[in-house]
């Protein structure tokens, strides 16, 4: 059994059109997609078009939730999540506002976008002046809310990671496949991947046994790029060239 996780698509959808093609070719017929799919500057309604068109497994990211809960006020102030807002369509927000914010499947497969507390949290690291620091295993194991099942997959900081816990649980984190360098200042800090390919992750089960495979896909950022120039988001085209952050 193989399954594909993915994360972050960030309304990228040259990038997810090439992650697929990727996956199709492995065989890959089960899909997780951790959320944050629509918010950036490039694509957002073609891309819920392809995720729709491939029957994925999703839930809501934080920024699939900010874009529901915007308002008149915030939409006036961002151009971005003013040009995401509406160019997804009342059709796509209702379709975002049915999707939970976690989901466990058979008892084995628990899907979560940043923490069961905090979604903009960072389920595997913590930030510690400014740089991002593993966290232990009893602290992540205690924010799941003591989930029990064997393989934890979170999203959100886009640095694909997976480990094993202590508790024999196995935690996984795919990666982006949209945006692979992105900074924040509450609190301060910034995420670098140092390449513009798509991320994602492959679990494959086989007799009681599990590895896992790390993926990176070339796609045409530079196609990517250009939206998000077009779009007034100069610091999201270099990130998407470059998979660093611009500096002021």
């Amino acid at each position: 059994m193989k399954i594909a996780i993915i994360s972050d698509i960030k309304s990228n959808v040259y990038a997810l059109e090439e992650v697929i093609k990727d996956i199709k070719a492995k065989d890959i017929e089960v899909v997780l997609n951790l959320g944050d799919m629509f918010y950036g500057p490039l694509e957002p309604r073609a891309t819920y078009e392809l995720i729709r068109a491939n029957k994925f497994i999703n839930i809501m990211g934080d920024e699939d939730r900010k874009i529901l809960e915007a308002s008149l006020a915030q939409l006036e102030e961002n151009d971005t999540l003013r040009y995401v807002y509406n160019d997804l369509g009342e059709d796509v927000l209702h379709w975002i506002q049915d999707l939970a914010f976690e989901k466990i499947i058979g008892g084995t497969y628990y899907m979560i976008h940043g923490t069961y507390f905090d979604d903009t949290q960072y389920l595997l690291e913590d930030i510690k002046d400014e740089l991002l620091v593993p966290r232990q295993d009893e602290q992540i194991i205690k924010l799941t809310d003591d989930i029990e099942a064997p393989f934890i997959f979170c999203g959100n900081s886009h640095l694909p990671n997976y480990k094993k816990l202590n508790s024999g649980q196995v935690t996984i984190n795919p990666g982006s496949v949209g945006l692979q360098a992105f900074s924040k200042n509450e609190p301060k800090h910034k995420i670098e991947n140092n390449t513009p390919n798509a991320s994602y992750m492959i679990l494959n089960i086989e007799n009681n046994k599990f590895s896992m495979d790390h993926v990176r896909v070339a796609y045409d950022y530079e196609k990517a790029a250009i939206k998000a120039q077009e779009n007034g988001r100069d610091d999201w085209a270099y990130a998407l060239r470059t998979g660093k952050v611009k500096e002021a």
